[in-house]
């Protein structure tokens, strides 16, 4: 369906981030919102964990280029902030998967197409450190079987139903559902009784 992407796999490497409730300050601290796009955000994600901690693996050129994040539990807590999710996209992730997400996060990371699935602590760890131990691990997300691949070894993830539909149809992508039947848009605008500008 032209204008309407539905999201299932993702495949790549994947850059471990251990620690419980991480919040969107530190995914993007506050002075980086004041941009008017999300444009660039990508650059700036954990720019003060990055500055203050040593060995920061959004620092470690050994996963420059990793798709999928591995995070532990709430990942994403604190303010309501869309920035979050969009500058770890615009960084180059393409799915999280983590013990838990803030329900705010989540909700901000479904409309943009960014999923984050939740798994067992005993797997995000033992994934966390499989690519610790060796970065260049391929992995492999599945939206539609709820699976994360790696090394022969599968782990199931969980995905509220509602939200891993709107993924496999296309329809967390609003924007993209509208522009999918326009002239159904412009003929019921033609029938309102005001000025449309079509």
């Amino acid at each position: 369906m032209s204008g309407v992407r539905p999201i299932d796999r993702v495949e790549g490497t994947a850059i471990p981030l251990r620690g419980d409730n991480i919040d969107t300050d530190r995914i993007i601290p506050a002075r980086f919102l004041k941009a008017i796009t999300f444009s660039g955000l990508g650059e700036h994600v954990f720019a003060d964990d990055r500055r203050s901690m040593p060995g920061h693996p959004f620092a470690n050129p050994a996963y420059a280029g990793a798709s999928i994040l591995l995070v532990n539990q709430n990942f994403g807590s604190g303010s309501s902030r869309e920035h979050a999710p969009q500058a770890l996209m615009r960084w180059g992730i393409g799915v999280c998967a983590g013990q838990s997400f803030s329900d705010i996060f989540l909700a901000n990371a479904t409309t943009i197409g960014l999923p984050c699935l939740a798994a067992a602590r005993r797997d995000i760890e033992a994934l966390m450190a499989t690519t610790e131990a060796e970065p260049a691990t391929p992995m492999a997300v599945s939206v539609r079987a709820l699976s994360l691949t790696a090394n022969g070894r599968t782990v199931k993830l969980h995905l509220p139903s509602a939200i891993r539909d709107a993924f496999l149809t296309g329809q967390w992508d609003a924007t993209g559902l509208l522009l999918h039947r326009f002239e159904n848009v412009q003929q019921v605008a033609s029938r309102l009784p005001y000025p449309t500008g079509f």
